[in-house]
């Protein structure tokens, strides 16, 4: 068995350290939080939730629509508040949007409540993955290869405040799932 696989043991032993705690995916757009979530979900037995689906079932409406009809500075509040809310849940893996993090609050609520695990993956992946989807608002931009390294100049110091790194690189979204679980397990043994 690979170093990167989880026996039953093992994640029985982790979800007890665990407890109830949410673990709360953050990072860029295009890192992986879903994908890597729901594979994280399921191999502890837990249930899987998106900020972004979790927002438009409440706002009624996509996010990109959403965008267009209220700007960046409500969707950021609607956020903040779906957030919130969603870290009450016992359970859970919480994959947040790119720019959740961001938000000072919302950042000290996921830290307090949860434990945190930045996706990080570098901008080549990054822009290969997100161009592949037309559904970034952040991204319709004139040049969107500027607009993400500018928006990873921003907010990767923000998000090295995540309780733990994990790094994403072209590899089977398995793989770096198996290295949450490992992350998180060492994490929760020095506490």
């Amino acid at each position: 068995m690979p170093d990167t696989e989880t026996t039953k043991a093992e994640r029985h032993e982790l979800a007890a350290r665990l407890g109830k705690r949410p673990i709360v995916l953050v990072g860029m757009m295009g890192a992986g939080k879903t994908t890597v979530g729901r594979r994280l979900a399921a191999k502890l037995g837990r249930r899987f939730l998106d900020s972004d689906d979790e927002i438009e079932t409440a706002a009624g409406m996509t996010i990109e629509e959403f965008f267009a009809a209220h700007g960046e500075p409500e969707f950021r509040a609607g956020e903040a508040r779906v957030i919130a809310r969603l870290l009450k849940e016992d359970n859970i893996v919480l994959a947040t949007g790119g720019g959740a993090f961001v938000n000072p609050e919302t950042r000290a609520l996921i830290n307090a409540n949860a434990v945190s695990v930045w996706i990080k993956a570098e901008f080549e992946l990054l822009f290969s993955r997100v161009s592949r989807r037309s559904n970034r608002p952040l991204l319709k931009t004139a040049n969107p290869r500027d607009t993400l390294k500018k928006l990873i100049e921003a907010r990767y110091p923000v998000y090295s405040e995540a309780h733990l790194t994990v790094v994403s690189t072209d590899v089977p979204q398995d793989t770096v799932a198996n290295e949450v679980i490992d992350a998180v397990a060492t994490y929760l043994k020095d506490k």
